[in-house]
């Protein structure tokens, strides 16, 4: 190995030539851009979906359907899953943190109680809506069904 060996690390020099240096540096011109046309002229993005001047795919497709922004999602939590819970964790009030303490709903979600299953022992439930089935077997046991 001597001096006539070295070549720099792979990758720390550029191989490409600059554009737009004037023409003495065999990019200058147009820069490589073409003649006309937005893709040559300086400040061009191309939108998102633009497909050269063709109709693009999502104005072409047929809409349909309605999408209600007042719509309210509920997380829902059986009565079967309620009862699961009192077993195991010998409570007799369950509320929204105690769903979520137990990894049963998000911390932002609003809660719904359901009616599959049955309850067995007499609780008080605090959510944000209620079946009409499920209040039914909570307040048919002695129970409360409060919502929030």
């Amino acid at each position: 190995m001597d001096l006539s060996n070295l070549k720099p690390a792979e990758g720390s020099i550029k191989n490409s030539k600059r554009l737009g240096r004037g023409q003495g540096s065999g990019r200058g011109g147009t820069s490589t851009r073409g003649h006309k046309g937005a893709k040559s002229r300086s400040g061009y993005t191309k939108k998102i979906g633009f497909e050269g001047g063709q109709m693009p795919l999502y104005r072409l497709l047929p809409k349909f359907g309605f999408k209600n922004v007042n719509r309210k999602e509920y997380a829902g939590v059986n009565l079967d899953t309620l009862q699961q819970l009192i077993e195991v964790l010998n409570v007799t009030t369950i509320d929204v943190q105690l769903l979520v303490d137990n990894h049963l709903i998000s911390k932002n979600d609003k809660v719904k109680i359901l009616g599959r299953g049955e309850l067995k022992t007499k609780v008080d439930v605090t959510a944000h809506a209620f079946t009409a089935s499920a209040q039914k077997a909570i307040e048919s046991l002695g129970g409360v069904a409060t919502k929030i």
